[in-house]
C-alpha cells in the first residue's frame, strides 16, 4: 500500500473520521486523543496551583505572576506536537497519565521556579483523579459547545416550520387509518414539545469530579499533611474546572453522570428517530416535496427518484448513537471492588456516540430544510376522508341525547368510504337544534382541526 495514503480519509476505519469526517470536525479537538491529552495536562497544571496557593503546603511555594503565566501556558499552547511528545514518553513508561506528568516535568525544568516545584506535579494522585477530570471536562465542552447548539438548529427549524404550517389541514393517520385531522404545523410542534424537554433535562445534568487518591479515602493526603482540610480543598479544586465536586468516590468516580447525559441524550435522539420515520412516510405520501439538487441521482436505475436519504441518513446515525449510549448506562457505572479497568476503553468511545449523534442532526437539519409542503396533496386526501367527521356527527349527537350515537354513526362508516352527500343527508335527518345542525352541515374535514392552529403557535 502506498505510504501516499497514510492519513487519507479512504483508509479511516471508522466513518466518522473518514466519510463523516467533516461533519464532525468540532467534536474532533474535544474526544479526540489529543483532547484527552490536552485537558490531562489542564488539570494536573491547576492541581499543582492549588497545591501552591494553601498556605498550609509550605513546601511548595506560591509562584511569581510570570511562573504562573508559564505554567498555564502549558495548556493554553497545548498543541500536537506535545501530544506527539507525550505519546513518546508513553512508548516508554506503558502508563498514559504517568506520561503526562512527565511531559509537564519537562516543561518546566528549564524554570527554575517551577522545577523546584516539579515532584508536586501529580501529588498524592491516582490516574483516575486527573482522568475523571478530563473526561468531565471532555463531555461539558461536548454538551454545551456541539451538542446543545446542534440540537438547539434543529429545534429552531421545526419550531418556524410548525409556526409556517399552523393553518395547514392534514388528515391524522392513527394505527395506519384515517382519523380526525391535524395541522402540519402542530404535528411538527408535538416534536418540538418533546424536544424542548429533553433539552433541559441535557442540559441541567449535573458533570461531577472528584479528586480524592486511590481509593477516595485521601489516604496520602492526610499522611503528608494532615494539617490541611482534604474535603473542602478537594471540592474547592473540582468546583474551581467548573464541575461539581462527587464526595463519595472509590479509585473510581462512579460514572453516574456519564449514565445520566447518555439517556437524556437517547431519549432525545428516540425521539428524532420517529420524526425521521414520520417525516420519510410524509414524502411518501406527498405531502412533502424535496427540493432537488443539481446533479444528484436517486437511484442507479430509476431517474425518477428523489429519495429521503437525509431522513434515512439521520435514522441510522441516531441508532447507532443509541446502541453506544445504552451500553454506556449499562456498563460504566458498574466496577468491580474499588476498580477495574473494564471502564477504561468504553470511555474512549464517547466521542463515537457523540460523532453518530452530531452527523444525524446535521442530516435532520439539512433534510428539513429541503422540504416544502404540497397544500393540494394534503387537501385530497381530506376531501376523500369525509368519514372522518363522523366523531364530530356523533360527540354533537350526544350532546343533546339522541340515541345511540355511536352506535349509528359506526353502521354509517365504519369499514367504507363516505361522501360529503351521504354524511349531509345523514346529519339532516337527526333532530339537533338548527345550530347545532348547521355547524355540522358547515364542516369540512379540513376545518375539522380544532385548536390546532393555536397550539402550533404556541410552541
Amino acid at each position: 500500500m502506498s505510504s501516499s495514503f497514510q492519513g487519507s480519509a479512504l483508509l479511516a476505519l471508522s466513518p466518522l473520521d473518514g466519510r463523516y469526517a467533516a461533519r464532525t470536525e468540532a467534536l474532533r479537538p474535544v474526544f479526540s486523543e489529543f483532547g484527552l491529552m490536552q485537558r490531562r495536562v489542564r488539570v494536573e497544571l491547576h492541581w499543582l496551583l492549588a497545591l501552591a496557593d494553601e498556605p498550609k503546603i509550605g513546601e511548595v511555594p506560591a509562584p511569581s505572576a510570570g511562573a504562573r503565566a508559564a505554567l498555564l501556558a502549558i495548556d493554553e499552547r497545548f498543541g500536537e506536537a506535545d501530544g506527539e511528545r507525550i505519546k513518546a514518553i508513553e512508548r516508554t513508561t506503558n502508563h498514559d497519565v504517568k506520561a503526562v506528568e512527565y511531559f509537564i516535568k519537562e516543561k518546566i525544568s528549564g524554570d527554575a521556579e517551577l522545577g523546584a516545584a516539579k515532584e508536586f506535579i501529580h501529588f498524592a494522585c491516582t490516574s483516575e483523579d486527573i482522568n475523571n477530570l478530563a473526561y468531565a471536562l471532555m463531555l461539558r465542552d461536548a454538551r454545551d459547545g456541539v451538542l446543545l447548539p446542534a440540537l438547539d438548529a434543529v429545534l429552531a427549524k421545526l419550531r418556524a416550520m410548525a409556526h409556517e404550517h399552523a393553518a395547514l389541514p392534514m388528515l391524522s393517520r392513527t394505527h395506519g387509518q384515517t382519523a380526525s385531522p391535524t395541522t402540519l404545523g402542530k404535528e411538527l410542534a408535538n416534536v418540538v414539545a418533546r424536544l424542548e424537554r429533553q433539552r433541559r433535562q441535557i442540559a441541567a445534568v449535573e458533570i461531577s469530579g472528584k479528586i480524592n487518591g486511590a481509593v477516595g479515602n485521601y489516604n496520602a493526603h492526610v499522611v503528608s499533611y494532615p494539617e490541611v482540610d482534604w474535603p473542602a480543598f478537594s471540592r474547592r479544586f473540582v468546583e474551581s474546572l467548573g464541575l461539581v465536586w462527587n464526595p463519595y468516590t472509590t479509585q473510581i468516580e462512579p460514572h453516574d453522570c456519564i449514565a445520566e447525559i447518555g439517556d437524556a441524550v437517547r431519549r432525545a435522539n428516540t425521539i428524532l428517530i420517529d420524526l425521521a420515520r414520520d417525516i420519510w412516510g410524509y414524502i411518501s405520501l406527498g405531502y412533502f416535496r424535496q427540493t432537488l439538487k443539481a446533479g444528484e441521482v436517486g437511484s442507479s436505475t430509476m431517474p425518477h427518484k428523489v429519495n429521503p436519504i437525509d431522513f434515512e441518513n439521520a435514522e441510522g446515525n441516531l441508532g447507532l448513537a443509541n446502541a453506544l449510549f445504552e451500553h454506556f448506562s449499562a456498563k460504566l457505572p458498574i466496577s468491580r471492588w474499588q476498580r477495574d479497568l473494564t471502564d477504561s476503553t468504553v470511555l474512549r468511545a464517547l466521542g463515537t456516540a457523540f460523532g453518530h449523534t452530531q452527523i444525524a442532526l446535521d442530516a435532520l437539519l439539512r433534510g428539513l430544510n429541503k422540504l416544502n409542503a404540497a397544500p393540494e396533496r394534503l387537501a385530497a386526501d381530506l376531501d376523500a376522508s369525509w368519514e372522518v367527521l363522523a366523531e364530530a356527527v356523533q360527540t354533537v349527537m350526544r350532546r343533546y341525547g339522541l340515541p345511540e350515537p355511536y352506535e349509528q354513526l359506526k353502521a354509517l362508516t365504519r369499514g367504507q368510504g363516505i361522501t360529503r352527500e351521504a354524511l349531509r343527508g345523514f346529519v339532516t335527518t337527526l333532530d339537533l337544534p338548527d345550530e347545532a345542525k348547521q355547524r355540522l352541515l358547515d364542516l369540512t374535514p379540513g376545518g375539522y382541526v380544532g385548536l390546532a392552529e393555536s397550539l402550533a403557535h404556541d410552541v
